[in-house]
């Protein structure tokens, strides 16, 4: 006796969906990279209305985190600490990095994510799209100072080497040292960097 069919409702359809505007995003963004992977593109793919990106994950940026599996979007948090202005924050942002990698759950894609980065060409496009797009370039929006991408950089070249010398590397004392001191002596630099006197040349 054949099994009957499972009757599919609407909340089955809209994870078959989701499922498959993720498999068609992952694919796009491994061959495209983050800029050049269009979200009309990826709803092609997938076979459904373009519309249906937005409603599910919002924008370019939620669609990576959900299809790279971050428990965070990491886009989401900057503009979060932006609310708060640029005062303090170079710590915030450290503060808020640290306790978002120091967790399993939501550190452990950020981890796989950099690694591949570190070796292989496609995923160093795709996470360096991401970051100056989403990350970097909401920070330089929202400084009041000379070259402001340059600063939004530099703060961000910091950040990543306390994550390769940390989660990666893992240099110690570094990769055991309480987050609070790392805050302290980390994000004076991060902030100098964003706000403060820097030498940027003429």
């Amino acid at each position: 006796m054949s099994r009957p069919e499972r009757r599919r409702g609407p909340r089955s359809d809209l994870q078959d969906t989701r499922g498959a505007l993720l498999e068609a995003a992952r694919a796009r963004f491994g061959e495209h990279g983050y800029d050049g992977t269009k979200l009309r593109d990826v709803a092609a793919d997938a076979g459904v209305d373009a519309a249906l990106v937005s409603y599910f994950f919002g924008g370019k940026d939620g669609l990576f985190a959900a299809a790279m599996a971050l428990a965070v979007n990491p886009a989401e948090l900057v503009e979060e600490l932006l609310r708060d202005g640029t005062d303090g924050l170079g710590e915030r942002l450290l503060r808020a990095l640290l306790a978002m990698w120091d967790d399993p759950g939501s550190g452990s894609p950020f981890v796989a994510l950099v690694r591949s980065a570190a070796t292989n060409e496609r995923a160093a496009d795709l996470l360096r799209g991401f970051l100056e797009r989403e990350l970097l370039g909401r920070i330089a929006m929202a400084i009041d100072a000379p070259s402001p991408e340059l600063r939004a950089a530099l703060a961000g070249s910091q950040m990543v080497g306390i994550i390769m010398a940390r989660y990666v590397v893992r240099v110690e004392p570094i990769a055991t040292c309480d987050p609070e001191t790392l805050v302290a002596a980390v994000g004076p630099t991060l902030q100098r960097y964003l706000t403060g006197d820097v030498a940027l040349g003429a």
